[in-house]
């Protein structure tokens, strides 16, 4: 969808009841880091379908005042939008927060503004894969699917628990997987060797939000995952079959199970891309599993710096170096290898921050960059990376042009994709 050249959006705001207004005078704002700005003109795009509207509590909405040239802090409550998923966020709302102020749970917050009937986000649509647009599929639809999955695969503790997750939880990936189409989940592992500021299944107490998923609670057998791999790749044509999901922890410290899974798969004819979703931190596993038919893993990461990096994923019994590590591993054992950038506008995008990025891309040759946003509450961001310099924020187009330009090789998006069996090149667009 294109962005606007031209527009300037007006500030968005809510009453304490959570309904929505436009401001007559004020201007949008938005944030990038520490800086409060006016959105980039090329930045802004109409809200994409199926985006959703959050309400700020205990934070006040910020607009521009173009006559006096002044920020205006309102009595009212801030608003922020979540952008569909292939949508990148370039910055985030703007407010001021007050000392009663919660938490916010992990979503990413982007700046919102309304203008010519509708409303604005400052965004970049990064992905043309459908893979999580549910738009006019009845949820009757996936209940049907759960239920014959239910019906083939009685048994099967990962297929009762994957329904569930598709069910009660409206997982994207558990969905897809109801509907016999796309990526379909594989979790397997309960424990993690990180305790990520932002994890999605397992929160302490004292955190301040919950943790948004339940981690899986056992550990299924290789036959109950090469079942669902099956089942799954007769399906769907293009079949992405991924470890490493957000109902559990991390999928390496599983590597022998996972090796035996992929290796009954692939060994009863199982085609199609077998990715781990992972945090990279046990290098001296891949070349197994790589062995075994994995042929593709995405490794998560907010920073390619050591320090913001530890910061924020608070490696235990790992290291960043191993990350690193684990990048040359996989390449040379001849997997796809995809990093999963946590994108913090004003953050990810400064100097310092790409020119780190470049260097890695670079030395490893890796091969695409899923560019997803950072769910976690703004101001604990930037107070988990407070001492760490970034360096001058270039913006999300210039960010994306100079990946380009300095690796032309690499691709981005916002997906894992699907791996050509012949070139083994990525598939995109479907």
């Amino acid at each position: 969808m294109a962005t606007s050249t031209h527009i300037q959006p007006t500030l968005v705001f809510a009453d304490e009841t959570g309904n929505i207004y436009d401001h007559p005078d004020l201007l949008m704002l938005c944030r990038r880091g520490d800086e409060i700005t006016l959105p980039r003109p090329d930045e802004l795009m109409p809200l994409p379908a199926e985006s959703e509207f959050f309400l700020l509590p205990g934070r006040s909405a910020l607009g521009f005042d173009p006559e006096t040239g002044q920020v205006e802090e309102m009595e009212e409550l801030a608003v922020a939008v979540f952008a569909s998923p292939a949508h990148t966020l370039s910055a985030l709302a703007a407010y001021r927060t007050r000392p009663e102020a919660p938490v916010l749970p992990l979503f990413a917050y982007g700046a919102v503004g309304y203008a010519e009937g509708k409303f604005w986000v400052c965004a970049r649509k990064v992905d043309q894969d459908r893979r999580q647009v549910f738009s006019g599929i009845p949820r009757e639809r996936i209940e049907n699917g759960a239920r014959k999955l239910l019906t083939e695969l009685p048994k099967n503790r990962l297929v009762r628990h994957l329904t569930g997750c598709a069910l009660t939880y409206g997982c994207p990936a558990a969905k897809n997987f109801a509907l016999g189409r796309f990526e379909a989940p594989l979790p397997t592992s309960r424990v993690c060797n990180a305790r990520c500021v932002g994890c999605i299944s397992l929160q302490p107490e004292d955190s301040g939000f919950p943790s948004t998923q339940n981690r899986i609670a056992f550990k299924p057998t290789e036959r109950e995952v090469a079942e669902v791999m099956r089942r799954h790749q007769s399906k769907e044509k293009r079949p992405i079959l991924s470890f490493g999901q957000g109902c559990e922890g991390e999928p390496l410290t599983e590597a022998e199970l996972i090796a035996k899974a992929v290796t009954l798969f692939r060994k009863g004819g199982g085609k199609g891309t077998v990715n781990i979703n992972t945090n990279a931190s046990l290098p001296d596993t891949l070349p197994d599993l790589a062995k075994a038919g994995v042929n593709s893993i995405r490794v998560s990461l907010n920073s390619t710096r050591k320090g913001p990096y530890e910061a924020y994923y608070r490696p235990n019994g790992y290291a960043f170096e191993d990350v690193v590590r684990s990048i040359h591993t996989a390449k040379a054992a001849g997997m796809f290898v995809s990093l999963n950038l946590l994108y913090f506008p004003g953050l990810t995008d400064g100097e310092k921050e790409w020119d780190a990025l470049a260097e890695l891309i670079t030395a490893t040759k890796l091969d695409f960059v899923q560019m997803r946003n950072m769910n976690l509450d703004p101001e604990l961001v930037l107070g988990l990376m407070r001492g760490h310099d970034f360096g001058p924020c270039m913006g999300l187009a210039n960010f994306l042009k100079r990946m380009k330009k300095t690796c032309p090789w690499i691709e981005f998006g916002y997906f894992n994709p699907y791996l050509d069996p012949q070139t083994k090149l990525p598939v995109l667009g479907k």
